[in-house]
């Protein structure tokens, strides 16, 4: 069986089209969301919708909390938190009251049996939204924090638009990466696939061209609150 991850669409629904057109080719059997859906992109309706069609399992981002809540004193530097707010205002605009109700409606952890490989799958951690693990974290934060359900072989997360593959005590950690803002210097979405066979697990990260361009100027024609910023980012992949 092979189930893509994806993650982290940022209301970048050209991209997330390239990503869907791609695993496609792939012969996906299942796909998985993990969450951040809309916040910060020029198309967040669009992206949801895209998403809800693929009729899956998805579970929260800390984004998808901050567009039902708000972003809050102490999530982020006191210097962008009135603008992020904007930013979560106009999402907010574009979205209907029954939307906002899906992303508060969606659950926070993941964990699948496939072919008898247990599969643990959540947003940052298994107990946040918020927290931050990142490639170089050492063995001892990559435990505690991440590889939490005993019996899971694999662990798949993403959050911090930075896509890899590590191996801890037999086990596999995956990071999926960012479908609409990579923040790894390559302009390009991510996603990931695992294959089960027969007991076997391959795990791989894909990355996908999509127009950036497009995107970057999409930000400005639909008056995004931060639409210089963003669009920088969807052109050097970096924050």
């Amino acid at each position: 069986m092979k189930i893509a991850f994806i993650s982290d669409i940022h209301g970048n629904a050209i991209a997330l089209d390239a990503v869907l057109k791609d695993i496609e080719k792939q012969g996906i059997d299942k796909i998985y969301v993990l969450g951040d859906i809309c916040y910060r992109g020029p198309e967040p309706k669009r992206s949801l919708d895209l998403v809800r069609s693929l009729h899956t399992d998805v579970i929260k981002g800390n984004a998808d909390e901050w567009v039902v809540r708000g972003v809050r004193e102490g999530e982020v530097s006191d210097k962008v938190l009135e603008l992020m707010n904007l930013e979560r205002q106009w999402i907010v605009e574009h979205l209907e009251p029954a939307d906002i109700d899906y992303l508060e409606s969606l659950p926070a952890q993941l964990n699948l049996t496939i072919e008898d490989v247990e599969i643990s799958a959540f947003h940052a951690t298994p107990t946040s939204l918020f927290d931050i693990v990142l490639p170089n974290a050492d063995d001892n934060q990559i435990e505690t924090s991440l590889m939490q359900e005993q019996t899971a072989q694999v662990f798949v997360y993403a959050h911090i638009h930075k896509p890899y593959i590590r191996y801890l005590n037999g086990k596999v950690i995956m990071n999926i990466g960012s479908v609409g803002l990579p923040f790894d210097g390559l302009t390009k979405s991510s996603y990931g696939l695992i294959e089960v066979e027969d007991g076997h697990i391959k795990t791989s990260i894909r990355r996908v061209n999509y127009d950036l361009e497009s995107v970057a100027a999409l930000y400005h024609e639909v008056h995004y609150p931060n639409a210089e910023m963003m669009s920088k980012v969807i052109r050097t992949a970096k924050i």
